[in-house]
């Protein structure tokens, strides 16, 4: 009877210590996972890539946005041209093309636009690390109390082992109510063992996300709290739809190509040139004017290119439409997908809900069958292999609990994520 007390007095302590440091550890907790997002967000090196494409994207718009550069022609005359004050020996062209009004503009929308694409596969990067990282920190949580609780079993299976062992001794229970506390503890012996090679395994991805040494300790609360669906927003999937990183990239996507077709359009009309040149000539030993051998005047001119080939400007043109309607084709697809994810997720949180307070409820009921079976053990010899079994269920109860608890938490990320959180 003293040996069993002790079990049940073991179960109790770790309740009510639990309890007791429920709130405390949850605002921990949060805060610690708070800490870690901002540290990935600063530190990721794929994050870091991302945001570079992005600055890469912007420096496009510059480029696209200026004129063509001035083209500066020198000229020598091999046969002097002779003109009334002297032979012209050499001759500088300068000359500017200028595009059709508002093409520039047009292209620089493009690129804008683009590049605005890029910013929000960067926003949607950072989101879905936030949630890697959530995700990541969670497992990781659910590893530390699957070792823990884990332990406790092991410890509490000692003690059967040991109350066998004494019964033996009286004579008053079989050898083998020894050798099945000894299967027990082997099977969890190994799974403990698969427990901490999978904490390591999460440690070492842990700290990878935040681009950190592998050999970072991971601060985890000793109860994990329970995250809850957004509030204050009528219909989640119109939010996605509105929010969703994915979704506005598409739609940059979409307004750069309504600006291409503009551009196609003005690349299709006519473009001027400015130019000026200058001659030099040199002196006539037979000439008496009076300005012999001065250089000529400056000479402008002005000029059109007309895009007379208009099968090349046509298919700009359509190539631009058929990007448009890729991109309205695929928007519907992504929300018809997100609608369906978003459900399939929202699924996973009711059904973590519905296992928290199921393992919640099946651990109090096996707690208590477990107490009476002890009892009946100790004064009896019967049902061992009972107490076992229920021990074994206890075990399953409360890892699962733990489990519910982060598969919950995780739903919840994957929505924030969806949201663009």
């Amino acid at each position: 009877m003293f040996r069993s007390t002790k079990i049940i007095s073991i179960k109790d302590t770790i309740v009510f210590m639990l309890f007791f440091f429920a709130l405390g550890s949850c605002v921990f907790g949060q805060s610690e996972l708070e800490g870690y997002l901002k540290l990935a967000a600063e530190k990721n090196p794929g994050l870091k890539g991302k945001f570079n494409d992005y600055m890469a994207a912007m420096e496009k718009v510059p480029q696209v946005g200026s004129l063509p550069d001035p083209t500066v022609a020198f000229g020598y005359f091999i046969q002097p041209v002779e003109t009334r004050v002297g032979p012209q020996e050499w001759r500088f062209n300068l000359a500017q093309s200028f595009p059709w009004f508002g093409l520039l503009n047009a292209r620089e929308d493009v690129a804008t636009e683009l590049a605005n694409a890029k910013f929000e596969e960067f926003e949607n990067s950072k989101s879905n690390l936030f949630f890697e990282v959530k995700t990541a920190y969670y497992n990781y949580y659910f590893i530390e109390k699957a070792i823990e609780i884990t332990q406790e079993n092991i410890e509490i299976l000692k003690i059967f082992k040991n109350l066998s062992l004494v019964k033996i001794e009286a004579g008053n229970a079989s050898v083998v109510d020894e050798l099945r506390v000894e299967l027990e503890l082997n099977d969890l012996e190994n799974q403990l063992a698969l427990f901490r090679d999978t904490k390591y395994a999460l440690q070492v991805k842990f700290n990878n996300l935040l681009n950190t040494d592998v050999q970072t300790p991971i601060a985890i609360p000793a109860v994990l709290w329970q995250e809850g669906l957004p509030e204050g927003q009528l219909d989640i999937v119109d939010e996605i739809y509105t929010s969703n990183h994915q979704l506005k990239a598409i739609e940059h996507r979409l307004n750069a190509f309504v600006n291409q077709e503009v551009v196609a359009k003005k690349e299709g009309m006519p473009k001027f040139n400015v130019g000026l040149s200058y001659t030099i000539v040199g002196e006539n030993p037979l000439s008496t004017a009076a300005d012999n051998g001065e250089d000529a005047f400056l000479f402008p001119s002005v000029g059109i290119s007309i895009p007379l080939y208009r099968k090349k400007y046509r298919s700009m043109i359509k190539e631009a439409q058929y990007l448009q309607e890729g991109e309205i084709q695929r928007k519907e697809d992504k929300k018809n997908s997100l609608n369906t994810i978003y459900e399939n997720t929202s699924k996973d949180f009711d059904d973590g809900d519905r296992r928290i307070a199921l393992n919640k409820r099946q651990s109090e009921i096996a707690k208590k069958v477990l107490d009476i079976l002890i009892t009946s053990y100790s004064t009896d010899s019967k049902d061992f292999e009972e107490v076992l079994r229920i021990e074994r269920q206890l075990l399953q109860y409360e890892l699962a609990y733990q489990k519910a608890l982060t598969d919950k938490n995780a739903a919840v990320a994957f929505i924030y994520y969806l949201l663009g959180n």
